[in-house]
């Protein structure tokens, strides 16, 4: 009996000097793990009856983990090959006032590299004879980004309906606001021709109809990286009568092997970034001429590439979010 009592004791002097350490640990874990750990739960707007309405320049904080799709209140051939809808749920903004707004994306968290796709439209909800599609956008990137919406009508209900795009799982921060954060949302460019020069160089000009712009930024991704990088800001030239320089470029090094997003992006005196150019750039060192096409239709080089992305989406997937 003594010895049960000294044993309890001990017990307990390990829980008073330890175990407020070793709960803090559990939760420390939890909330590093807390994509994995947190994120098992439906979110109640995955139902449209339950859609959550959105006030301007408030911040929405979802995600599509465990959604669902209520086929009876989507048509997937209003939005053609822009959308496929997995996990989807649903938003809805009246603005007070008419105007310009912009749908904010940011804070996202993938389980891959593709992001989150939107769909703005009008009608009544879980009626899709009544939808009228204002905006359709597949990210494909975990970019912070932003949607444009013109002419919005004061009074008038918008619906926004966000998917894991081609499946993926994403933890999400939404904005409907009058300023825009991130790059301009826009359809991406075609793929390219592998190339066995590790140099790149951007061209672009200046549009009359960006109006005063004070700078460019370039931003560049590889295929398999979740978010852009800012490569470099390329102020405005001047010419020798004193106006904007029409004509601009740039020159990059690649480092390593792979497909690379470019994008150059005007930061405008007056109004929202504009995405004056993007292109692929794709760089190999595979000799090509011992390298075979997968099919007639595939360059050389092209598996390879594919192959190491998909090792590195894997490897991704085997690491929790942090």
């Amino acid at each position: 009996m003594q010895r049960e009592a000294d044993t309890m004791r001990a017990l307990d002097v390990v829980n008073f000097r330890f175990g407020p350490r070793v709960l803090t640990l559990l939760f420390s874990l939890s909330v590093s793990n807390g994509y994995c750990l947190l994120s098992s739960a439906q979110v109640p707007n995955d139902d449209i009856a339950r859609r959550r309405v959105l006030r301007a320049e408030e911040t929405a904080t979802s995600r599509t983990t465990d959604c669902t799709v209520q086929w009876t209140c989507v048509d997937e051939s209003l939005t053609g090959k822009c959308i496929q809808y997995h996990n989807d749920q649903w938003f809805e903004f009246t603005p007070r006032v008419s105007g310009r707004y912009f749908v904010n994306i940011g804070g996202q968290q993938c389980r891959d590299v593709r992001g989150v796709q939107l769909v703005v439209l009008t009608g009544t909800p879980c009626q899709p004879a009544t939808y009228q599609v204002l905006s359709c956008t597949s990210l494909g990137s975990q970019d912070d980004v932003f949607v444009t919406l013109d002419s919005l009508l004061a009074g008038q209900p918008y619906l926004l309906n966000v998917d894991g795009y081609l499946r993926d799982f994403c933890q999400f921060n939404l904005t409907v606001s009058a300023t825009p954060q991130g790059l301009p949302a826009l359809e991406l460019p075609p793929p390219a021709e592998p190339q066995s020069s590790r140099l790149v160089t951007l061209r672009w000009q200046l549009s009359d109809s960006l109006g005063s712009v004070p700078r460019f930024q370039v931003w560049r991704r590889e295929a398999a990286e979740t978010r852009a990088a800012r490569r470099a800001a390329v102020p405005v030239a001047r010419t020798t009568y004193g106006g904007a320089a029409s004509d601009y470029s740039f020159t990059d090094t690649l480092a390593a092997p792979g497909r690379y997003l470019y994008q150059v992006v005007a930061e405008a005196a007056a109004g929202p970034p504009v995405l004056v150019q993007q292109q692929w750039y794709s760089f190999s060192q595979i000799n090509k001429k011992a390298s075979a096409p997968i099919n007639q239709g595939s360059p050389p080089g092209v598996r390879e590439q594919l192959q190491w992305e998909k090792r590195a989406r894997k490897m991704r997937r085997q690491r929790p979010v942090r």
